[in-house]
């Protein structure tokens, strides 16, 4: 990874890790779904009113099929749909239950990864690496076994969902291999996010009249409309673009870890000493997965230099992590 994607990566954790932390603030006000619609609202007035001032006309419109289908997977999978399961589902789990189910996209996505694209394969390594994060995941949020036991099982499924959702649109995404720019593709898939939960929510009978509109309420709103729903998925399909799927995911082994800060430091929200073990465990995680991606032969000087000497007519073997379909 370079520094770019690092950013990508940083930005992305802190920027879901906060909607954690101010949807749990806003539900005490909005309607589960009402409140997700209305971020979209927001968010896709914003963000289309940024890509037609700074955009070309012929950069707006969709023009392969790869275009529609990332729109299609960006605004109904990744933001529509797994945004309505995971506010829906969090009324029915602790929280504590819903970050370990929901951190499942990792996992996920891999699998998903194996039969759509044929580029991305997860390792031995990999697998270790993974199994790392979703320990630390585990270690942070401190879950009590008898409430993984004997907790909601409708809250978990939909939960559960949620993730599902999200990993198949990422995979999706990559799989199009769209011409369109990832914020473009945002700002097309918001709309269609914002009409889907609007749907819900009217199916579910919920209704602006019972929304509380306090100070609270209104930071709340938007932040999840304009950090969470404009900047943070910007952040986070550009790197998707740039690490591909598996590694794009691993944002979510981090954003349980920035929910417990910004609860401990926003809502008063105790941290415990258990949840520092699970810093270090998802960090180490990290660190295997990092390693897989570095090709140290390469580095070497006596194989760079001795690349020029090879001959131009041999067979030549392919470079290291690319294979023809």
């Amino acid at each position: 990874m370079n520094r770019r994607t690092i950013l990508f990566f940083v930005l992305s954790s802190l920027f879901f890790g906060g909607t954690f932390v101010a949807a749990k603030a806003g539900l005490a006000y909005f309607p589960p779904l009402l409140f997700v619609a209305l971020r979209f609202d927001i968010a896709a007035v914003v963000l289309l009113t940024y890509v037609l001032a700074t955009s070309d006309r012929a950069d707006l419109l969709p023009s392969t099929r790869g275009d529609v289908t990332g729109i299609l997977a960006t605004g109904v999978l990744v933001i529509g749909l797994t945004n309505a399961l995971l506010f829906v589902g969090q009324q029915y789990a602790t929280s504590a239950v819903a970050a370990i189910v929901f951190s499942l996209n990792p996992i996920l996505t891999p699998v998903f990864a194996a039969v759509l694209l044929s580029d991305e394969r997860l390792s031995g390594r990999g697998a270790i690496g993974i199994g790392l994060g979703l320990l630390g995941v585990a270690l942070v949020v401190s879950p009590d076994p008898a409430s993984l036991a004997g907790g909601d099982a409708l809250g978990k499924a939909i939960l559960f969902a949620g993730a599902v959702s999200a990993a198949i649109g990422a995979v999706l995404i990559r799989r199009a291999d769209a011409t369109l720019s990832s914020t473009v593709r945002i700002a097309w898939g918001l709309p269609l996010a914002a009409v889907l939960t609007h749907g819900f929510a009217w199916g579910a009978g919920e209704s602006t009249a019972s929304i509380a509109w306090t100070p609270a309420a209104v930071l709340s709103l938007a932040y999840v409309a304009i950090v969470a729903g404009v900047l943070a998925y910007i952040a986070y399909f550009a790197l998707l673009d740039a690490a591909g799927a598996i590694r794009s995911n691993l944002v979510f082994y981090v954003v349980p870890a920035v929910s417990t800060i910004g609860g401990w430091a926003l809502l008063g929200e105790s941290i415990a000493p258990l949840a520092v073990v699970g810093f270090l465990t998802i960090f180490a995680g990290f660190a295997v997965l990092g390693s897989e991606s570095i090709d140290v032969r390469s580095r070497l000087p006596n194989v760079a230099s001795g690349s020029a000497a090879i001959d131009e007519g041999a067979p030549q073997e392919e470079p290291r992590g690319f294979r023809s379909d």
